[in-house]
């Protein structure tokens, strides 16, 4: 028996989540590939804002900005973007202390083992600088310098990898524009009830409140915290994940853009959370992440506004959340993607990838009409082995703190872990290795940095590391930074190299004029 193609994707919601998962559906669907055309239908409401903080993104983004054939300087001039290098992290380990999780490794593999295991035997003996110094994106942040990977040799030229701050509200225009000339539909309207088929529960349509019924085969929940099908209809349960990530509201506020331009996302802890900085081309985007049993919201807010290193541009918006993920993102024919489906707290910028990700295994696993039990299952497991991975790794922040200078910090030091985390961080203070339980998320390098970042220190090294004679290895690390300096010191700096991609674009399209 022959399975039978799906019409019509329905996609509930736009905003950010909803024209991401839109452009490559309609894109993939623009020539009708064997005969086969699909509609794409966007419902969007003007009545239910988008909650639009998620403006720092993890170096993937480019994969699917280029898969969608984007043009990388009109996406920069578009969504005023500026680029990304990784996280600084302030006061987070004990105050007063500073430390970098960048897009790379710390220095190029050395006996096909990570760099890290050999300076860890180094720096026993003494004598050996910060693990930061070897890498690239860690100096190269450090100095406000950038530019984009060079060469096909591997060198400090190209031993890091980069991200994005962008305007989400501008990205998703600008993905809207895109998915709508590659055939989406757009329908503005305010969604008050579905339909079900009663022979197999699946959605057989959406009523607006003016009426109107639109039906599909598919639905792609992009509602937001909502949940209008996976919550509202499918009933999927919700996992919470408070007690590991206690952290419940944000307050976030723009300010006017200081220089200088810096390629990097700040994240300063404060007494009952942290605070966010993202700096774009035309503005700073600031806000608040914290835990209401230990702050007020006045109080959350004060701690904002003080932190600011430019006029604000706006008052606090406030924001309410619970940390966790839908039990089931895809039941019958039903598929939650971003915010809908779970939600980690942006410590990481990881809310962008998760809905890249999401959109990514749809795509791979897209179904018949049918909706295959067997491609929602496969679906349902990677998603939730993503986001159990990303949290261990957020929650790994919180607990290997050294801070008891507020309620808050005590009760993340003290918190119960998850059993996979705790395995990780034994594994790692005991060996000096790494255990990934998702090749999707954070790899090696990642891990290392916030546990060597937070100051914790394995009792012993791999064996591998002591068969390089010491004098050997102290040159190999000589010049590996040697040349990080010099590379560095050579590029220009963050802002210039903004303007010039800027200034290059605007002198083509005089030319073309």
């Amino acid at each position: 028996m022959q399975a039978q193609p799906l019409r019509k994707i329905v996609i509930v919601g736009g905003g950010t989540a909803g024209w991401m998962a839109a452009a490559p559906l309609a894109r993939l669907f623009r020539h009708g590939g064997g005969g086969h055309r699909c509609e794409v239908v966007v419902v969007e409401s003007p009545e239910i804002g988008t909650i639009g903080v998620g403006e720092a993104t993890l170096p993937p983004i480019r994969a699917y900005n280029d898969t969608l054939g984007l043009d990388g300087a009109d996406f920069i001039r578009r969504t005023k973007a500026t680029f990304k290098l990784g996280i600084e992290f302030k006061d987070w380990g004990r105050i007063g202390h500073r430390f970098f999780h960048g897009f790379g490794d710390f220095g190029p593999p050395i006996a096909n083992r990570p760099a890290w295991s050999y300076w860890l035997r180094l720096q026993g003996s003494g004598g050996m600088p910060s693990y930061e110094e070897w890498s690239t994106a860690t100096v190269m942040a450090r100095r406000n310098r950038f530019q984009l990977p060079r060469g096909d040799q591997a060198s400090a030229a190209n031993a890091y990898s980069f991200a994005f701050h962008f305007d989400a509200g501008l990205y998703a225009a600008y993905l809207r524009e895109y998915a709508i000339a590659h055939g989406a539909q757009r329908i503005e309207g305010t969604i008050v009830d579905a339909e079900r088929r009663p022979e197999d529960g699946f959605v057989a349509a959406v009523r607006l409140r003016d009426g109107r019924r639109i039906d599909g085969d598919l639905f792609v929940d992009c509602s937001g915290f909502r949940g209008l099908l996976i919550d509202g209809v499918m009933k999927s349960p919700f996992e919470d994940w408070s007690h590991w990530l206690p952290v419940d509201s944000a307050q976030a506020v723009p300010c006017a853009r200081v220089e200088p331009l810096t390629p990097c996302t700040v994240s300063a802890a404060k007494p009952a959370g942290w605070t966010w900085r993202i700096p774009l081309q035309h503005r700073t985007g600031n806000g608040h992440v914290y835990c209401s049993a230990y702050t007020s919201d006045e109080e959350a807010s004060r701690v904002l506004l003080q932190g600011l290193d430019g006029p604000a541009l706006d008052t606090p918006r406030q924001l309410r959340f619970t940390t966790g993920r839908r039990r089931e993102a895809w039941v019958k024919n039903v598929v939650a993607i971003g915010l809908s489906s779970g939600f980690l707290e942006p410590l990481e910028s990881t809310s962008i990838q998760l809905i890249m990700d999401g959109v990514g295994r749809l795509v791979e696993l897209l179904p018949h009409r049918d909706c295959a039990p067997a491609l929602a299952a496969e679906f349902n497991r990677r998603m939730a082995r993503q986001y159990e991975s990303i949290r261990d790794f957020i929650i790994l922040h919180y607990k290997l703190t050294q801070r008891d200078d507020s309620d808050f910090w005590r009760h993340c030091a003290a918190m119960a872990i998850p059993e996979t985390l705790q395995h990780q961080i034994e594994l790692f203070r005991s060996s000096g290795r790494v255990a990934i339980h998702d090749p999707d998320s954070f790899l090696d390098a990642s891990w290392a940095s916030i546990y060597l970042g937070n100051g914790l220190r394995p009792q012993a090294h791999e064996p591998a590391a002591d068969l390089l004679e010491e004098p050997v290895l102290r040159e190999h690390f000589r010049r590996v930074r040697a040349a990080i300096d010099g590379t560095v010191n050579a590029m220009p700096a963050h802002g210039d190299f903004v303007a010039r991609v800027l200034d290059a674009m605007a002198r083509e399209e005089a030319a073309a004029a």
